[in-house]
């Protein structure tokens, strides 16, 4: 009887305390011994009893069968099912959310490498090896946001950095059909210079009509070989992202993402594209269009002209309607 109340109570009772809470999460790094494991449930108070623990994790030799991860620690959790748990690599998914807000290169290494064990400075040596991201992803430092697609991605923690580009590489490819590449290339573009138009078009309307038009007036821009002069190109190149409204001063910035200084595509996109302005790009609005400005009434929409003096006129509408609403900046 005794010997079953003691197995009872080292073996399958909970041995986890977590102040009332359902359950909390461990990191087990790459490498970690068996004392790293114990430090890191130790550290945060979660097992009550560590003598039974310690007993149960020499008996099923949790030494040998360390596996590094994201684990989910239950409140009900007994010694058992949690050396099972670390035994197996029964991990908990790290859901990775990519989304337009995120805009840059630093942007992208700040948030992977607080979701996942990758270090900051192992993703910037990844991101900046001009060898690797043209060999394998037919990109360069300064359009490797190019590669990634804004959707939801399901990792483990310790996911190696090559896998996880994979993972990226794999999302990239499903979007750049055979049709999307034909398109591209029948307009004279790479993928990587459609997603820079498409995220500088994404970044003026979320209105696709309104897109293929806007879309049509930057690519008419570039053959005629006129500067973009793309306010959201500006807004990126001083890293205002809060900014509502660029002023005069805005455009002295030397930046090679400065349209109205630089003519030609900026290196990179301003933003993740999603696939349906890659498709508004695509599938531009043939016009004669080389300007446009948002109409006053801030529907989204815009009043689009190949006559500058009209297009000055729309420009000083939209100015008062901004200083009207008291946006100034």
């Amino acid at each position: 009887m005794f010997v079953g109340y003691w197995a009872y109570e080292n073996i399958f009772k909970s041995n986890v305390h977590l102040d009332g809470k359902k359950f909390t999460y461990i990191y087990v790094k790459t490498d970690a011994t068996f004392d790293d494991v114990l430090d890191e449930l130790y550290s945060e108070n979660i097992i009550d009893d560590h003598a039974s623990f310690e007993w149960i994790a020499k008996e099923m030799n949790l030494a040998e069968h360390i596996n590094p991860g994201k684990y989910r620690i239950e409140a009900s959790m007994s010694n058992r099912s949690i050396m099972k748990m670390l035994i197996n690599g029964k991990q908990e998914k790290v859901k990775l959310y990519f989304n337009s807000q995120i805009r840059n290169k630093e942007q992208f290494i700040a948030y992977v490498s607080d979701k996942l064990e990758i270090n900051d400075s192992e993703l910037e040596d990844f991101c900046s090896n001009e060898t690797i991201l043209e060999e394998h992803f037919g990109l360069n430092a300064n359009n490797l946001m190019c590669l990634i697609v804004p959707e939801s991605y399901e990792v483990n923690w310790n996911i190696h950095i090559d896998d996880l580009f994979a993972l990226l590489k794999k999302s990239f490819t499903t979007i750049w059909t055979k049709e999307r590449l034909a398109k591209a290339q029948a307009l004279g573009y790479s993928p990587s210079e459609i997603i820079t138009i498409a995220s500088i078009t994404q970044s003026e309307s979320a209105i696709k009509t309104e897109q293929q038009k806007i879309a049509g007036v930057y690519i008419n821009r570039l053959k005629l070989d006129m500067k973009l002069q793309a306010d959201p190109t500006i807004v990126f190149a001083n890293q205002n992202f809060d900014a509502q409204r660029v002023l005069s001063s805005d455009k002295n910035i030397d930046s090679p993402y400065n349209t109205y200084m630089y003519k030609g595509l900026p290196p990179g996109p301003i933003c993740l594209v999603n696939s349906s302005t890659i498709d508004a790009v695509l599938n531009y609005t043939k016009s004669n269009y080389t300007y446009f400005c948002a109409k006053p009434d801030f529907s989204g929409y815009s009043s689009f002209t190949n006559d500058y003096s009209v297009h000055q006129k729309n420009a000083k509408a939209y100015q008062e309607a901004l200083n009207k609403k008291g946006i100034k900046r």
